[in-house]
């Protein structure tokens, strides 16, 4: 959803402030304005080039600590969800 569009109403001499409201949600649904807010809400950007290099590094240097731990006998295999203990 590049462009914003701007949905405007204006009140007619007589016209209540409940039949404005409606016309102008009726003009927002069929802007489709809500469908696309929904549809984008939990839409995540993908990484950048730079941000997928970075991650990759820091994984592997998180790996090379972990084996240079293991080597030193410092890093002890624990079960899924329980608290890490350093020996």
């Amino acid at each position: 959803m590049n462009s914003k569009p701007t949905i405007e109403v204006k009140k007619a001499s007589n016209e209540s402030n409940m039949t404005l409201i409606r016309r102008f949600s009726r003009r927002v649904q069929e802007a489709g304005i809500i469908r696309a807010v929904k549809a984008q809400r939990y839409h995540d950007r993908a990484p950048s080039k730079l941000d997928r290099k970075t991650s990759a590094i820091n994984r592997l240097k998180r790996g090379k600590e972990v084996e240079r731990l293991k080597k030193l006998g410092k890093w002890v295999e624990r079960e899924r969800g329980a608290p890490r203990k350093q020996a």
